[in-house]
Protein backbone atom coordinates (compact mmCIF):
# COMPACT_ATOMS: atom_id res chain seq x y z
CA UNK A 1 0.00 0.00 0.00
CA UNK A 2 2.78 2.34 0.99
CA UNK A 3 4.42 1.80 -2.51
CA UNK A 4 0.74 2.46 -4.53
CA UNK A 5 1.11 5.52 -2.28
CA UNK A 6 4.04 6.55 -3.27
CA UNK A 7 3.69 5.80 -6.82
CA UNK A 8 0.64 7.75 -7.09
CA UNK A 9 2.14 11.20 -5.69
CA UNK A 10 4.82 10.56 -8.10
CA UNK A 11 2.91 10.81 -11.13
CA UNK A 12 1.04 13.45 -9.17
CA UNK A 13 4.35 15.33 -8.99
CA UNK A 14 4.94 14.06 -13.16
CA UNK A 15 1.77 15.93 -13.90
CA UNK A 16 1.90 19.30 -12.20
CA UNK A 17 5.54 19.64 -13.29
CA UNK A 18 4.29 18.50 -17.15
CA UNK A 19 1.43 20.97 -16.82
CA UNK A 20 3.74 23.96 -15.68
CA UNK A 21 5.89 23.34 -18.82
CA UNK A 22 3.26 23.59 -21.19
CA UNK A 23 1.97 26.68 -19.41
CA UNK A 24 4.78 28.01 -19.64
CA UNK A 25 5.67 26.96 -23.29
CA UNK A 26 1.89 28.54 -24.59
CA UNK A 27 2.40 31.14 -22.51
CA UNK A 28 2.50 34.60 -25.27
CA UNK A 29 5.10 36.35 -26.10
CA UNK A 30 6.36 39.80 -25.00
CA UNK A 31 5.25 41.93 -27.99
CA UNK A 32 6.26 45.69 -26.90
CA UNK A 33 5.62 48.06 -23.61
CA UNK A 34 3.11 50.95 -23.41
CA UNK A 35 5.62 54.16 -23.17
CA UNK A 36 2.95 56.91 -23.82
CA UNK A 37 -1.01 57.06 -23.17
CA UNK A 38 -3.30 60.38 -22.52
CA UNK A 39 -6.03 58.03 -21.43
CA UNK A 40 -7.66 54.68 -20.45
CA UNK A 41 -6.51 51.55 -23.02
CA UNK A 42 -7.51 47.89 -22.77
CA UNK A 43 -6.01 45.06 -23.61
CA UNK A 44 -8.13 42.16 -24.41
CA UNK A 45 -6.17 38.61 -24.15
CA UNK A 46 -6.44 35.83 -25.93
CA UNK A 47 -7.30 34.39 -22.91
CA UNK A 48 -10.63 36.56 -23.15
CA UNK A 49 -9.66 38.54 -19.75
CA UNK A 50 -9.63 42.08 -20.09
CA UNK A 51 -6.76 44.14 -19.07
CA UNK A 52 -6.80 47.89 -17.83
CA UNK A 53 -3.10 49.02 -18.97
CA UNK A 54 -0.79 52.15 -17.96
CA UNK A 55 2.48 53.55 -18.51
CA UNK A 56 4.86 50.46 -18.93
CA UNK A 57 2.60 47.75 -19.52
CA UNK A 58 3.63 45.04 -21.79
CA UNK A 59 1.70 43.75 -24.73
CA UNK A 60 1.75 40.27 -25.91
CA UNK A 61 1.38 38.40 -28.92
CA UNK A 62 -2.35 37.76 -29.09
CA UNK A 63 -3.61 40.94 -27.41
CA UNK A 64 -6.07 43.17 -28.46
CA UNK A 65 -5.63 46.50 -28.28
CA UNK A 66 -8.28 48.90 -27.45
CA UNK A 67 -8.50 52.84 -26.70
CA UNK A 68 -11.59 55.36 -25.56
CA UNK A 69 -12.07 57.81 -27.23
CA UNK A 70 -9.99 60.59 -25.88
CA UNK A 71 -6.71 57.98 -25.73
CA UNK A 72 -3.88 57.86 -27.57
CA UNK A 73 -1.33 55.52 -26.68
CA UNK A 74 2.28 54.92 -28.05
CA UNK A 75 3.68 51.29 -27.99
CA UNK A 76 6.87 50.44 -28.56
CA UNK A 77 7.80 47.35 -29.57
CA UNK A 78 10.91 44.73 -28.87
CA UNK A 79 12.52 45.56 -32.32
CA UNK A 80 12.50 49.34 -31.54
CA UNK A 81 9.20 49.56 -33.96
CA UNK A 82 7.06 52.10 -32.76
CA UNK A 83 2.47 52.43 -33.19
CA UNK A 84 0.62 55.25 -32.19
CA UNK A 85 -2.85 54.22 -31.74
CA UNK A 86 -5.71 57.13 -32.29
CA UNK A 87 -8.72 57.62 -29.73
CA UNK A 88 -11.53 54.79 -30.41
CA UNK A 89 -9.07 52.56 -32.34
CA UNK A 90 -9.18 48.32 -31.75
CA UNK A 91 -6.18 46.79 -32.86
CA UNK A 92 -5.05 43.47 -32.62
CA UNK A 93 -1.87 41.51 -32.78
CA UNK A 94 -2.10 38.67 -34.40
CA UNK A 95 1.15 37.32 -34.14
CA UNK A 96 4.23 39.19 -32.82
CA UNK A 97 8.16 37.73 -32.38
CA UNK A 98 11.25 39.07 -32.48
CA UNK A 99 14.98 37.79 -31.86
CA UNK A 100 17.89 39.48 -33.01
CA UNK A 101 19.70 36.36 -33.37
CA UNK A 102 17.64 34.77 -35.02
CA UNK A 103 15.96 36.88 -38.45
CA UNK A 104 14.07 33.72 -39.71
CA UNK A 105 11.98 33.93 -36.81
CA UNK A 106 10.53 37.37 -37.16
CA UNK A 107 6.78 37.96 -37.62
CA UNK A 108 4.72 41.26 -37.35
CA UNK A 109 1.46 40.80 -37.97
CA UNK A 110 -1.46 43.07 -36.91
CA UNK A 111 -5.13 43.98 -37.51
CA UNK A 112 -6.61 47.25 -37.57
CA UNK A 113 -10.30 46.98 -36.66
CA UNK A 114 -11.37 50.06 -36.65
CA UNK A 115 -9.84 53.18 -36.02
CA UNK A 116 -6.35 54.86 -37.23
CA UNK A 117 -2.56 54.66 -35.88
CA UNK A 118 0.74 55.60 -36.82
CA UNK A 119 3.28 52.95 -37.75
CA UNK A 120 7.05 53.63 -37.93
CA UNK A 121 9.74 50.44 -38.99
CA UNK A 122 11.90 49.14 -36.61
CA UNK A 123 14.45 46.61 -37.09
CA UNK A 124 12.20 43.84 -37.34
CA UNK A 125 10.89 45.66 -40.70
CA UNK A 126 14.20 47.03 -41.93
CA UNK A 127 15.65 43.09 -42.24
CA UNK A 128 12.88 41.49 -43.23
CA UNK A 129 10.16 43.95 -44.92
CA UNK A 130 8.29 40.93 -46.21
CA UNK A 131 7.26 39.62 -42.85
CA UNK A 132 5.32 43.17 -41.65
CA UNK A 133 1.28 42.68 -42.63
CA UNK A 134 -1.35 45.13 -41.91
CA UNK A 135 -4.76 43.54 -42.35
CA UNK A 136 -7.87 45.37 -42.71
CA UNK A 137 -11.42 44.31 -43.99
CA UNK A 138 -10.62 46.42 -47.42
CA UNK A 139 -6.86 45.62 -47.76
CA UNK A 140 -3.49 44.59 -46.44
CA UNK A 141 -0.67 47.30 -45.90
CA UNK A 142 3.13 45.92 -46.60
CA UNK A 143 6.20 48.23 -45.72
CA UNK A 144 9.44 48.98 -47.37
CA UNK A 145 10.50 50.80 -44.38
CA UNK A 146 8.74 53.77 -43.63
CA UNK A 147 6.72 55.79 -41.54
CA UNK A 148 2.82 55.84 -42.37
CA UNK A 149 -0.68 57.05 -41.20
CA UNK A 150 -3.39 54.30 -41.36
CA UNK A 151 -7.30 54.65 -40.47
CA UNK A 152 -9.72 51.97 -41.23
CA UNK A 153 -13.77 53.45 -41.31
CA UNK A 154 -16.24 50.29 -40.95
CA UNK A 155 -19.22 50.05 -42.94
CA UNK A 156 -22.52 51.73 -42.12
CA UNK A 157 -25.16 51.69 -44.89
CA UNK A 158 -26.67 54.89 -44.17
CA UNK A 159 -23.50 56.77 -44.16
CA UNK A 160 -22.08 54.61 -47.17
CA UNK A 161 -25.16 55.45 -49.38
CA UNK A 162 -25.07 59.37 -48.84
CA UNK A 163 -21.09 59.69 -49.19
CA UNK A 164 -21.88 57.63 -52.43
CA UNK A 165 -24.78 59.80 -53.42
CA UNK A 166 -22.97 62.77 -52.88
CA UNK A 167 -20.20 61.92 -54.67
CA UNK A 168 -22.34 60.89 -57.56
CA UNK A 169 -24.21 64.53 -57.44
CA UNK A 170 -20.66 66.28 -56.71
CA UNK A 171 -17.35 67.20 -59.49
CA UNK A 172 -15.41 64.33 -60.80
CA UNK A 173 -12.29 66.75 -62.01
CA UNK A 174 -10.28 66.00 -58.80
CA UNK A 175 -10.96 62.29 -59.74
CA UNK A 176 -7.97 62.72 -63.15
CA UNK A 177 -4.88 62.53 -60.94
CA UNK A 178 -5.67 58.96 -59.64
CA UNK A 179 -2.96 56.82 -61.03
CA UNK A 180 -4.91 53.70 -62.14
CA UNK A 181 -7.16 53.43 -64.86
CA UNK A 182 -10.26 52.58 -63.39
CA UNK A 183 -13.60 53.16 -64.76
CA UNK A 184 -15.81 56.30 -63.65
CA UNK A 185 -18.64 53.97 -62.13
CA UNK A 186 -15.85 52.38 -59.98
CA UNK A 187 -13.93 55.68 -58.84
CA UNK A 188 -16.87 57.52 -57.72
CA UNK A 189 -17.49 54.25 -56.06
CA UNK A 190 -13.59 54.43 -54.31
CA UNK A 191 -13.14 57.90 -54.04
CA UNK A 192 -13.46 59.66 -50.89
CA UNK A 193 -15.15 63.01 -50.42
CA UNK A 194 -13.94 66.45 -51.30
CA UNK A 195 -13.28 68.61 -48.89
CA UNK A 196 -16.01 71.03 -50.37
CA UNK A 197 -18.04 67.47 -50.16
CA UNK A 198 -20.31 68.59 -46.97
CA UNK A 199 -20.25 65.12 -45.09
CA UNK A 200 -19.55 64.97 -40.82
CA UNK A 201 -16.88 62.14 -41.24
CA UNK A 202 -15.17 59.93 -43.64
CA UNK A 203 -16.75 57.36 -45.54
CA UNK A 204 -16.23 53.49 -44.54
CA UNK A 205 -13.22 52.02 -46.29
CA UNK A 206 -9.15 52.24 -45.48
CA UNK A 207 -6.96 55.31 -45.76
CA UNK A 208 -3.23 55.76 -45.74
CA UNK A 209 -1.21 58.72 -45.43
CA UNK A 210 2.58 57.59 -46.09
CA UNK A 211 4.95 60.14 -44.03
CA UNK A 212 8.34 58.34 -45.24
CA UNK A 213 9.40 55.31 -47.63
CA UNK A 214 6.92 53.36 -49.45
CA UNK A 215 4.20 51.15 -48.78
CA UNK A 216 1.89 48.64 -50.69
CA UNK A 217 -1.41 48.12 -50.34
CA UNK A 218 -3.15 45.01 -51.17
CA UNK A 219 -7.03 43.31 -51.97
CA UNK A 220 -8.47 40.72 -53.96
CA UNK A 221 -8.93 43.43 -56.76
CA UNK A 222 -5.71 44.64 -57.34
CA UNK A 223 -1.75 46.14 -55.76
CA UNK A 224 -0.58 50.03 -55.59
CA UNK A 225 2.12 51.20 -54.33
CA UNK A 226 2.34 54.91 -52.52
CA UNK A 227 5.56 56.99 -51.36
CA UNK A 228 5.85 59.64 -49.09
CA UNK A 229 3.45 62.45 -49.31
CA UNK A 230 0.75 60.30 -51.08
CA UNK A 231 -2.82 59.21 -49.87
CA UNK A 232 -4.78 56.40 -50.55
CA UNK A 233 -7.64 54.86 -50.10
CA UNK A 234 -9.67 51.62 -50.89
CA UNK A 235 -13.57 51.61 -50.44
CA UNK A 236 -13.82 47.60 -50.00
CA UNK A 237 -12.42 44.35 -50.54
CA UNK A 238 -14.34 44.92 -54.10
CA UNK A 239 -12.64 48.11 -55.25
CA UNK A 240 -9.15 48.56 -56.04
CA UNK A 241 -6.43 50.69 -54.33
CA UNK A 242 -6.04 54.19 -55.66
CA UNK A 243 -4.26 57.40 -54.65
CA UNK A 244 -6.46 60.61 -53.96
CA UNK A 245 -4.81 63.74 -55.15
CA UNK A 246 -4.69 65.48 -51.15
CA UNK A 247 -5.61 64.18 -47.86
CA UNK A 248 -9.08 62.94 -47.45
CA UNK A 249 -9.72 64.42 -43.74
CA UNK A 250 -7.34 61.99 -41.99
CA UNK A 251 -7.02 63.46 -38.43
CA UNK A 252 -3.63 62.24 -36.39
CA UNK A 253 -3.39 64.67 -33.96
CA UNK A 254 -1.33 63.10 -30.26
CA UNK A 255 -0.72 65.05 -27.68
CA UNK A 256 2.48 67.03 -27.93
CA UNK A 257 4.25 65.04 -25.13
CA UNK A 258 3.91 62.18 -27.78
CA UNK A 259 6.66 63.84 -29.69
CA UNK A 260 9.25 63.78 -26.98
CA UNK A 261 11.17 60.64 -27.54
CA UNK A 262 10.95 58.04 -24.31
CA UNK A 263 13.28 55.29 -22.87
CA UNK A 264 15.20 53.64 -25.84
CA UNK A 265 13.57 49.65 -26.35
CA UNK A 266 16.06 47.34 -26.38
CA UNK A 267 16.26 44.32 -28.78
CA UNK A 268 15.65 41.96 -26.09
CA UNK A 269 12.17 41.07 -24.05
CA UNK A 270 11.85 43.47 -21.54
CA UNK A 271 11.19 42.15 -18.11
CA UNK A 272 8.26 42.39 -16.24
CA UNK A 273 7.39 46.32 -15.32
CA UNK A 274 6.73 47.35 -11.24
CA UNK A 275 3.17 49.11 -12.95
CA UNK A 276 0.15 46.82 -11.90
CA UNK A 277 -2.42 46.35 -14.66
CA UNK A 278 -6.06 45.52 -13.41
CA UNK A 279 -7.19 42.42 -15.19
CA UNK A 280 -10.76 41.22 -15.33
CA UNK A 281 -11.86 38.10 -16.21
Amino acid sequence: MSQLKNCTATKALLLLVLWCSCTLALAAQVAGTVVQLSGPLLARKASGAVKILSLKSEVESGDTLVTEKNTYALVRFIDNSEMTLKPSTTMKIDSYAFDNAKPDGDSANFSLVKGGLRSVTGLLGKRNKEKFELKTPSATIGIRGTTFVAEYVPPDEARATASLQAWLNASTAALGDTVMPVAPLQLAQAAPPSPSTPSPSLPPGLYVHVIDGLIHVTNPIGTSNFSAGQFGYTASPRTPPVIVPRDPGIRFSPPPSFSIPGPTGSTAAPGKSNTVDCEVR
